[in-house]
């Protein structure tokens, strides 16, 4: 499975923004969930489908958290 990952240590008040040139599926996933997402395993996560840009996804949490922009399809798992 091919998509973009990058990795935040994130705070109450943060956001992470992502610009699309394209439609594309943008998540942010917590790192259970994130290996999960490897794995083919059930996950869940925050974002979705987005057609627009910018994507802003804050945290519900502070943590460790894992931002995937998958561009080529239907959210695998999910």
């Amino acid at each position: 499975m091919e998509f973009l990952h990058r990795e935040f240590d994130l705070q109450p008040g943060d956001v992470v923004e992502v610009t699309l040139d394209s439609p594309a599926n943008v998540m942010l996933l917590d790192s259970r969930n994130f290996t999960n997402y490897e794995g083919g395993a059930s996950y869940r996560y925050y974002g979705g489908h987005a057609e627009t840009t910018p994507v802003r996804l804050p945290p519900p949490h502070p943590g460790r958290w894992h931002l995937v922009v998958n561009p080529w399809g239907v959210i695998p798992g999910a």
